[in-house]
């Protein structure tokens, strides 16, 4: 075990999965995007509108925390006509 210890540090260091999770796990720990993680959960799918004035916020800043919660795969974006609705990613 003594001598894999290097390979084991440098899987460690380059393994994009875990990147990933830690780059997911720093972005949820706001309350506002916590909220809205919890109400996609148990909502399937919102529009930004219906989402900030849940969340007790602006429709600019539930923006915000949307493109943040996208950004680190989340939540996907699905329009429909002239609405964004917001769903939960499967991922």
């Amino acid at each position: 075990m003594r001598s894999s210890i290097p390979q084991i540090k440098l899987i460690l260091q380059n393994n994009r999965t875990i990147k990933l999770c830690v780059r997911q796990c720093s972005v949820i720990g706001d309350e506002t995007k916590l909220k809205i993680c919890f109400l996609l959960r148990h909502y399937p799918e919102l529009s930004v509108t219906t989402i900030a004035e849940l969340v007790g916020t602006s429709v600019s800043n539930a923006s915000h925390s949307l493109y943040k919660l996208r950004t680190a795969r989340f939540v996907k974006l699905r329009k429909e006509g002239r609405m964004l609705l917001v769903v939960l990613s499967a991922s």
